[in-house]
């Protein structure tokens, strides 16, 4: 069975008074039956790892370079997230396939940087709305798995989360019906490539999760968790969040 993970992005969000909503989820975290992870800007990432030693929170990256170091000016690698405290890191995540132009080929190098540096990669796949209308939802995504996954990666270094990108940030949901459609697609897919071992490769959904939707969502088929954006950034929502797939 896939361990359940309930993973927030920040995106570029947040200061360092924010991170008072980290000590807020102290008490739902310490009762979570399942992992938490929060995603922070970089410039955050040092002192939540502080702040979450105290606590069994996990702190992550939100993207990665692929070289180790080098002359990638902005850049920041995986080893560099991991010297600051990460754990995880997030890849493939449509704003970055949209807005840096990152492909699916882009992503495995990131992956694998990621897991040389010791960090759970994170692999984001989804379709458009354009996408979606022409009926290739499940060709696009399968894609997007079999290209930005490296085949030699192991079970436990990989999590993978399905985002629509037509619902992501814009309060639009899928159908249960359409998340189960897609998260058993995933989960075929993966064992196409990697048999029985499949089994244990998280499975999150993101886009416009809420507190108020958590426990539906947990509930369908191999959905074991979610990427929740905004709803990360208080405590007071990702707490519902949390408990949501807790009791799940």
């Amino acid at each position: 069975m896939a361990r359940k993970l309930a993973a927030g992005n920040w995106k570029m969000n947040g200061m360092t008074a924010d991170l008072v909503e980290v000590d807020a989820l102290a008490e739902v975290v310490e009762a979570a039956q399942c992992e938490v992870l929060l995603c922070p800007p970089a410039t955050l990432i040092a002192p939540m790892a502080a702040r979450a030693g105290l606590m069994s929170l996990y702190v992550g990256g939100q993207t990665c370079h692929s070289a180790g170091s080098g002359a990638h000016t902005g850049d920041i690698s995986a080893a560099m997230l991991a010297d600051a405290g990460a754990t995880h890191v997030i890849l493939g995540h449509s704003e970055r396939r949209a807005d840096h132009g990152e492909s699916s080929t882009d992503v495995a190098l990131q992956v694998t940087a990621a897991i040389d540096a010791g960090l759970v990669a994170i692999v984001c796949v989804g379709e458009t709305e354009a996408e979606r209308d022409a009926g290739v939802t499940l060709q696009v995504v399968a894609s997007q798995v079999a290209g930005s996954i490296p085949s030699g990666a192991a079970p436990e270094q990989i999590v993978v989360a399905y985002e629509p990108v037509w619902a992501i940030g814009t309060g639009r949901t899928p159908t249960l019906e359409q998340i189960a459609e897609v998260h058993d697609h995933i989960r075929s897919e993966l064992a196409t490539r990697r048999g029985g071992a499949a089994d244990a490769i998280p499975l999150l959904y993101g886009g416009s999760v809420k507190p108020g939707n958590a426990a539906e969502i947990f509930a369908v088929s191999n959905v074991d968790g979610a990427l929740v954006g905004g709803a990360s950034l208080k405590a007071a929502d990702f707490s519902g969040i949390i408990e949501a797939l807790s009791a799940a």
